[in-house]
């Protein structure tokens, strides 16, 4: 085995974790929309996602565990990617900001600021902010 192929599958890895995070926020209200449909299937194209491993993921997203990227921004870019499928629906549950709370945790923000993280988060979601002012805004709000 080539140090590519090792790398791709620990990519690979990483992707159906973070796909798996996206699945447990879409499911928290035990539906999942059409929107958070729609945005299931234009991630799971993105991040590689075969149908097989799609429906596995689906039927059991705990299975999977977070991977974080090792990269602070590639992090935030997953917290954004997480923070758009809450809001997918035009809702924003308890349980979603729970499970959000838990994963920004997973992805190595610090657990004493993961709420001011989530909030924000969530926050620069329903504003419709683009990923580079999601980024600038999370930075501010975790540094210490």
């Amino acid at each position: 085995m080539s140090i590519s192929d090792i790398y791709s599958s620990g990519a690979h890895k990483k992707n159906l974790g973070h796909f798996a995070s996206i699945v447990k926020l879409a499911m928290a209200d035990d539906v999942i929309t059409e929107g958070e449909q729609q945005l299931l299937e234009r991630l799971a194209k993105r991040l590689n996602i075969g149908e097989d491993e799609y429906k596995k993921i689906v039927k059991n997203p705990n299975k999977y565990p977070i991977n974080p990227p090792v990269s602070y921004d590639a992090r935030i870019e997953r917290l954004y990617n997480l923070t758009k499928m809450i809001y997918a629906d035009d809702e924003v549950s308890k349980d979603e900001v729970s499970i959000l709370h838990r994963i920004v945790i997973g992805l190595g923000f610090p657990q004493d600021n993961a709420d001011k993280v989530s909030d924000e988060a969530i926050h620069l979601v329903m504003n419709d902010n683009d990923l580079d002012d999601f980024t600038l805004a999370i930075k501010r709000v975790n540094s210490i």
